[in-house]
């Protein structure tokens, strides 16, 4: 039997879903789904993410049981710092001292490992990642 990642839901405040929906559009995944309670976004491969209305107002603690971020790849360092450049004029702090490159998860001295981490308007943790050739 084969198996894949087929979606993540995110509960999330339904005041910040223009927020979600700009990121993920800004990194090329396309909506399949949008009210005012629910976005539904899809990559190329077919994974999807939906961000939910929450029901409560109990806050998720990254450093906590649970997961930890959720981390979106692009194809290119430039794609990163395009990334960071979207979040610093949304007034999103890059945590981390990101975005950086991050050799201990690079494959080897020809890969590198691009990052920038920041916290969503809901506290969540995401990571916007190039993984591949050095550029």
């Amino acid at each position: 039997m084969g198996s894949r990642l087929a979606h993540i839901q995110l509960n999330v405040d339904r005041d910040n879903l223009d927020f979600y929906q700009e990121l993920v559009s800004s990194v090329g995944w396309n909506t399949i789904h949008a009210d005012d309670g629910m976005l539904g976004v899809v990559a190329d491969d077919g994974f999807s993410l939906w961000f939910v209305d929450k029901v409560n107002d109990v806050r998720a603690d990254y450093d906590g049981c649970g997961m930890n971020h959720l981390a979106l790849s692009v194809d290119s360092v430039a794609d990163v710092d395009k990334a960071a450049e979207w979040l610093t004029e949304r007034g999103i702090e890059h945590l981390f001292e990101t975005p950086r490159h991050r050799p201990e998860f690079s494959a080897d001295d020809k890969t590198t490992y691009y990052q920038v981490m920041f916290e969503t308007p809901d506290k969540l943790l995401f990571e916007i990642v190039y993984t591949g050739p050095k550029e």
